[in-house]
């Protein structure tokens, strides 16, 4: 759940590339953000970002291959056992994965060789799938024969057993305590955590405003990713552990380690070699030394949240704690639940790692999705208009509740859409526990794709979202497409139907049959999706309520980042002014999505 409650946005949240597939560092490619597919297949662009007058990709010039390119894809293809049955082998230059984010080579290779692809790298062969028949088979219809593989190698020194890197039998059990946590009563009291936190940023900024309407022309120039990321550090705090950061006002050693701690399990889902896992490391490499000591600030901080909570227990049935008066509550967090719930006696270890998951997890999804709605936004005025409207009708000068949320659909729409382009992570990683055997897909081997036991996939979100052969004009943002159904003119593939969403407030993968995973699917979709949401629909609702906000420079400026989740090299920076004139008498229309 992005930025709250986390096990949450789990899945949304995690280091997205295994280490033998990643770079080594950030890597970033100019323009990036502004048309990734579209400059990768070549294809004529408009002015916004995104935007591509036609969606069938071209035919691809092929580029001319190196002697180390492909001596490289022989010598892999025998390290990593050939072929897995007549599955095809992407065999790129080895320059197509450096200089740009590996999701874009794995979008051209999409292109060239279809649904389900083999990439050998050293002497390792993933599978590739960009196609929502095979994605449903791996994480829902086949889900307990696939566990999340090199990911949990990545993250299990970080988060220990918590829900994202945990084993089956270990998952099971967490799932079943955690879930009951996000019931409707303790989502209803946390929009009132989302609005104090963003009540901060919005303070913040006023502020600064108000010192440049005296001096100036009332414009400011803001980072606003940073500010998100101190919104949504807070709002995990609150909610999670009942522990306020203050980070939109203040620093802290606290702060500095979480961030410092964030850092690090980008880094290792964007390193090579794995080299942290060799003992000296932890006292010879200095970026290890740091992520140990910031680790154990908040392992004690946590450690102290945890006793704290046991100190004053209140155990209590699972029922009786969803019926709770959260009004007259002084301890809301989830934190709080877990330690009253009665027959749940989870060692402080395990409750630990389950906070620290959270706490990654949650953070930089919400910051991720906010700062890309207001990319996209930035140069979409009309859009913004629209947005605006609907805020002034349902909110006035009101913060939003509960019931708000229903009401605001455009503004929910919105995150949708930047979650389908912009998606958080960009890749879903999973390891056959067993042999089985994939689906075809839409244009692969009808006989499908045998997968021996041991084999690592990459579920590929990114090129399922924008996907030219399920969704219409992919590249372009246009948060209205979730409101009319799209009917499939391919076999195994039921379209999109808001319908089948049986009253959702936001999208998800069961009105889009798996072409849309915002937050994963299947058994193991991440529990905290609607905590997310809501909480990234509050903050951009607010946001948009009070200013007016622009891109400082152009789109092609904005470079791109990937690790953990789609972010910018340098930072969102936009100009802001106060709104003119905001507010509105006007009814709003009620609609939910699949009304």
């Amino acid at each position: 759940m992005a930025g709250g409650a986390a096990a949450v946005v789990g899945c949304a949240a995690l280091p997205a590339v295994a280490p033998s597939l990643s770079f080594s560092g950030s890597v970033s490619h100019r323009g990036a953000a502004l048309l990734p597919p579209c400059a990768s297949r070549n294809l004529r662009s408009s002015i916004g970002p995104i935007t591509c007058l036609r969606t069938e990709p071209e035919p691809k010039t092929v580029k001319e291959r190196s002697f180390l390119d492909n001596a490289s894809n022989v010598l892999t293809n025998l390290l990593s056992g050939g072929n897995l049955g007549s599955m095809p082998i992407a065999e790129g230059a080895v320059s197509d994965l450096f200089g740009r984010p590996l999701f874009f080579a794995l979008y051209d290779w999409f292109i060239q060789h279809g649904s389900v692809y083999k990439l050998a790298f050293g002497p390792k062969a993933f599978v590739v799938v960009s196609d929502p028949i095979v994605a449903r088979h791996i994480l829902r219809e086949n889900a307990f024969s696939y566990d999340k593989g090199v990911l949990a190698d990545i993250l299990e020194p970080i988060m220990g057993k918590g829900l994202i890197p945990a084993d089956l039998d270990t998952w099971k059990i967490r799932r079943r305590a955690i879930v009951p946590g996000f019931h409707s009563a303790y989502l209803e009291s946390m929009v009132e955590v989302f609005n104090d936190c963003t009540g901060r940023t919005i303070n913040k900024l006023d502020a600064l405003l108000r010192k440049a309407e005296s001096t100036g022309d009332g414009v400011i120039e803001v980072e606003m990713e940073a500010e998100y990321s101190n919104l949504a550090l807070d709002i995990i705090g609150l909610s999670v552990f009942n522990y306020d950061f203050g980070s939109v006002t203040s620093e802290s050693p606290v702060i500095q380690a979480v961030y410092g701690t964030l850092y690090e399990a980008e880094h290792r889902s964007t390193f090579y070699i794995p080299y942290w896992k060799f003992p000296p490391a932890r006292w010879l490499v200095p970026r290890q030394v740091k992520f140990n000591a910031d680790l154990k600030v908040i392992n004690d901080c946590l450690d102290d949240l945890i006793r704290r909570a046991r100190d004053t227990r209140q155990e209590d049935d699972v029922e009786a704690m969803q019926q709770r008066d959260y009004s007259k509550v002084k301890d809301r967090s989830l934190l709080r639940f877990l330690v009253d719930m009665r027959g749940e006696e989870p060692d402080d270890k395990q409750l630990r790692d389950d906070l620290m998951t959270m706490l990654i997890a949650g953070h930089e999804t919400t910051a991720a999705v906010l700062t890309w709605a207001t990319f996209m936004l930035s140069q979409n005025p009309d859009k913004v208009k629209k947005a605006q409207e609907e805020i002034d009708a349902v909110l006035g000068d009101r913060k939003p509740t509960l019931q708000d949320l229903k009401k605001l659909q455009y503004v929910r729409l919105i995150v949708a859409e930047s979650l389908r382009l912009y998606p958080q992570p960009p890749l879903l990683i999973r390891r056959s526990l067993k042999p089985d055997k994939l689906p075809g897909g839409r244009n692969g081997d009808p006989n499908g794709y045998s997968i021996p036991k041991g084999v690592d996939l990459f579920i590929s979100v990114y090129n399922l979202h924008r996907s030219p052969y399920f969704w219409d004009e992919p590249d372009k943002f246009m948060p209205e497409r979730f409101l009319q159904a799209k009917p499939s003119d391919v076999d195994g593939w039921a379209g999109f139907d808001p319908v089948r969403g049986q009253g959702a407030l936001y999208p998800n993968e069961v009105m889009a049959d798996f072409a849309f995973l915002p937050f994963g699917g299947g058994p193991r979709k991440c529990v905290g999706d609607q905590f997310a949401l809501m909480e990234s629909t509050v903050a951009l609702a607010m946001i948009l309520q009070k200013f007016d906000v622009q891109l400082r420079g152009t789109p092609e400026d904005v470079e791109l980042v990937t690790g953990a989740t789609i972010h910018t090299k340098a930072g969102l920076w936009c100009k802001l002014k106060r709104r003119q004139n905001a507010g509105s008498p006007h009814p709003p229309e009620v609609a939910s999505i699949s009304r």
